[in-house]
């Protein structure tokens, strides 16, 4: 299971290329409102250990020092991404963070993105979707059709609506980016799901969809993953339709 610093990097990512970490979650823990079967954190219940959430002063003490020392050493850096041992809108500092991880790009890598991989719980807060909207590539999750099948793969802890979560979404205007895991086996394998999805993508139409399947070790054993032409197949219609669709295997 991967345990991150607060801030970490610069690793190379399939999707957004070279890219510096920031983790709002402990550092040798795990915080999430899902518990999905092919997390790389692995499970909730392993993560336990340590719950202790970094302060806005510490991630900026902490992105401060990288990025400097990056900028010394010529380093290249693509996108600064929120991503780390969970769901990093659930830090109470969320907001704030944003704010100063914006003016530290602006200083140190003025043509770096910021990016945040979120499972799009929290976007109904007010306060949660302003701050998303200050970045380059808020990267909001749906992994299935029906709240069945999110139940079947992510796994939420408490109350969960797709409904609510994608009239949440309908607030960026297409304004964000659609990120969805691709599972053989678990759905995808079955048009009456594929078409499902479709669908909301259709009502959402998001200025890119990114598309992938696993690519490390799994919580769940027996994962099977699609290959990168069986995902264009399953996605040929949007692609038809005119929609910019990021397939990794």
């Amino acid at each position: 299971m991967m345990r991150e610093a607060t801030v970490f990097g610069p690793i190379f990512s399939r999707r957004l290329g070279s890219s510096l970490g920031i983790n709002l979650l402990p550092q040798e823990g795990k915080v999430c409102n899902f518990d999905c079967i092919y997390c790389e954190c692995g499970w909730n219940k392993d993560g336990l250990g340590d719950r202790r959430l970094p302060t806005a002063e510490e991630v900026r003490e902490a992105l401060e020092a990288k990025l400097s020392a990056c900028a010394e050493a010529g380093t290249s850096i693509d996108s600064i991404t929120f991503s780390g041992d969970g769901e990093p809108t659930l830090n109470p500092d969320f907001p704030a963070i944003v704010d100063l991880t914006v003016s530290l790009r602006d200083e140190y890598y003025p043509d770096a993105k910021i990016s945040v991989l979120s499972n799009a719980t929290t976007a109904w807060k007010d306060e949660v979707f302003m701050a998303l909207s200050k970045v380059d590539n808020p990267i909001m999750k749906i992994d299935a059709p029906t709240d069945e099948g999110v139940a079947k793969i992510n796994r939420p802890v408490g109350e969960y609506s797709l409904d609510k979560v994608i009239r949440s979404l309908e607030r960026f205007n297409g304004h964000f980016v659609l990120q969805t895991m691709f599972l053989k086996g678990d759905g995808w394998s079955g048009a009456d799901w594929v078409d499902g999805w479709m669908d909301i993508v259709r009502r959402l139409r998001p200025r890119e969809v990114m598309v992938y399947t696993i690519d490390r070790e799994t919580p769940q054993k027996g994962l099977l993953k699609f290959s990168v032409d069986e995902m264009t197949e399953l996605v040929r219609p949007l692609l038809d339709e005119g929609f910019k669709i990021q397939i990794k295997g």
